[in-house]
């Protein structure tokens, strides 16, 4: 239709003008919601053809346009802006055609598709997963699905950070104090286990730091001379050097995690197509950084510690490796990035990553590339804001943060007890009403998280995101069940809908409102994908919604008398289901049939 409607634009300055048009100089775009109209031409750029006001141009392109184009209908002209009013009759010629596909993303596939691998999740082997792993991983496998919609090969991937101090700290701390315990013997999940002893690990940290603060120490000296930190240091050592009984630990307090890990991205509803671990990405990255200090494009200080000048691209030193030559977090993203090149000649890797770790993906391209790798330039930080709870920042090490596991516990019976309070579920069965409730509280968590755009902080508060009305997953899903049952009551009354019919329809405003907005969606999954924000698709979704629900509110659909005016109704009920099915598939939320 806008590519109908800028060819005619062309016509129209060379009949009126005799000037031929550049396509950068036919600014169509929609028109704002506070002006009547569907496309908006900027005139401005046309007043050099013209030799008139903006005002007169406007008018005599409108005149034109409403005389020789069938799609336009009406003009207004708002200073330099010409406003284009759509007849009804296209709008339902495009939904005839619409509502035949049998495929709503067509529209959005690329001439060029891409490899891309998005990482997500990246976990510590030293804690369950949290609220903000929660954001981390919706983000990345809703990002997954928009970019495969669009066309792109992509490879969903987790890259578990299964070794380093951290992990030791947790080691230390079981061997101390464990006394054995295991998940089996406590009744405790693996990852919940494991993160119990890293807390511990730190709070007694904290209690060596006072003491040697007390006996006249500062801080940082006391710090790294707590015992627990040496410990846990010479335990990293050994863990390099291979020392079996360091190792056989490290495997067995790991794989309690690992279990614990698949249980929560199965209750999530997320999952990955290949897991790269740092206990074998971080040997790749040692042989880059030795290679590259061969090359000189590092150096060695006088301790043997290995690090790169990136002074010359704006950025800093950078520590490659350590003088006990134990290897950071920056030398196994080097082997991460070189085992998954070699893998999968990406065109790009997205890092799903917090925004706190800006600074370290800059380092990353600028040292790779400095380093000769060709491709570093698809390596893409997808920097996402922090979760907050109302109370403020959480913090692992002192056990306050929200666990992942008990916040979608918490969800579904949130569900539960708002939906038992409404009365709408009394004639299902209880497997029934359990699985509903699973899939309301667990949409009400994704989509509050999603709709925010993924750059900005955010705060979670539980009870908003459940609401039924407003800007929530279960509005959207509660939409999607009205639709649903309409249906079922079509088929029981006997009526279809007839698709040859749909052209015949004199449907209203509030019909045509909704075929406007369906007319949106592949421009919205499309710039989705572009901009990498599944936070258009969240709010699409609503706005479609609400815009159905008034529809519904205001008029019959199986009760018109007028047989056109239903199939079309119930066409556009149809099509607007499907839409709203594949927009919340695309954000990894279910959509319940009955609610």
């Amino acid at each position: 239709m806008e590519l109908r409607i800028k060819n005619k634009i062309k016509e129209a300055v060379r009949v009126l003008y005799n000037s031929e048009l550049t396509d950068n100089l036919v600014q169509l775009q929609e028109t704002r919601k506070v002006f009547k109209g569907d496309f908006t031409l900027v005139v401005f750029p046309l007043l050099r053809f013209s030799k008139n006001t903006p005002e007169q141009t406007g008018e005599s392109i409108g005149k034109y346009l409403v005389s020789n184009c069938p799609e336009v209908a009406g003009f207004n002209v708002i200073k330099g802006f010409l406003n284009l009013e759509i007849s009804d009759s296209q709008w339902i010629g495009y939904f005839a055609d619409l509502s035949g596909s049998d495929d709503l993303l067509e529209k959005c596939r690329v001439s060029s598709p891409e490899t891309i691998l998005v990482e997500y999740s990246s976990p510590n082997t030293n804690k369950p997963l949290h609220l903000g792993h929660i954001r981390n991983n919706l983000l990345g496998f809703s990002l997954s699905r928009i970019l495969s919609a669009c066309g792109h090969k992509v490879i969903k991937t987790n890259i578990v950070n299964d070794r380093g101090i951290h992990i030791c700290k947790s080691m230390i701390a079981w061997k101390k104090f464990g006394n054995g315990e295991t998940p089996g013997s406590s009744g405790i999940k693996g990852d919940h286990l494991v993160g119990k002893y890293y807390v511990m690990f730190e709070q007694q940290y904290k209690v060596q730091i006072e003491d040697l603060v007390s006996t006249g120490m500062n801080e940082n000296d006391a710090r790294n001379s707590a015992p627990l930190l040496l410990e846990a240091r010479d335990m990293l050592i050994k863990w390099e050097a291979g020392d079996p009984e360091t190792v056989d630990l490290w495997k067995m307090m790991n794989s309690w995690v690992y279990a614990g890990f698949d249980e929560t991205y199965h209750a999530l509803g997320v999952d990955f197509d290949r897991i790269y671990y740092e206990s074998d990405t971080y040997l790749k990255g040692k042989e880059i950084v030795l290679s590259g200090l061969e090359r000189n494009f590092l150096y060695q200080n006088s301790d043997n510690s290995i690090w790169v000048d990136l002074t010359s691209q704006g950025l800093d030193h950078k520590l490659l490796l350590r003088s006990d030559g134990t290897a950071v977090y920056m030398t196994q993203d080097l082997g991460t990035a070189v085992m998954r090149y070699n893998d999968y000649k990406f065109d790009r890797t997205i890092y799903v990553v917090g925004n706190e770790q800006n600074y370290h993906f800059q380092v990353l391209r600028a040292l790779m590339k400095k380093m000769g790798y060709g491709f570093s330039e698809g390596l893409i930080h997808f920097s996402y804001g922090m979760v907050e709870l109302p109370e403020g920042r959480m913090k692992s090490r002192e056990g306050t943060v929200v666990d992942a596991d008990d916040l979608i516990k918490e969800m579904k019976e949130t569900a539960r007890s708002v939906s038992l309070e409404l009365g709408k579920l009394s004639e299902y069965s209880g497997d029934e009403k359990e699985e509903i409730f699973r899939k309301i509280g667990l949409g009400a968590l994704k989509y509050f998280i999603l709709k925010v755009d993924p750059h900005k902080n955010m705060t979670f508060i539980p009870s908003e995101s459940i609401d039924f009305n407003g800007n929530t997953g279960p509005f959207i899903q509660y939409t999607y069940a009205r639709i649903r049952s309409i249906f079922r009551k079509a088929e029981q009354m006997g009526i279809s809908s007839n698709q040859d019919m749909i052209r015949n329809a004199m449907p209203g405003p509030r019909e045509i409102a909704i075929v406007k907005l369906l007319r949106k969606f592949s421009d919205i999954v499309t710039e989705a994908s572009a901009s990498l924000s599944p936070a258009l698709i969240a709010n699409y979704c609503y706005d479609l919604s609400k815009e159905y629900n008034q529809f519904y509110h205001d008029l019959s659909i199986l009760g018109e008398e007028n047989p056109g005016l239903r199939n079309f109704r119930l066409s556009l009920s149809r099509v607007t289901g499907s839409t709203l099915l594949t927009g919340m598939w695309l954000l990894g939320i279910e959509m319940p049939e009955r609610m």
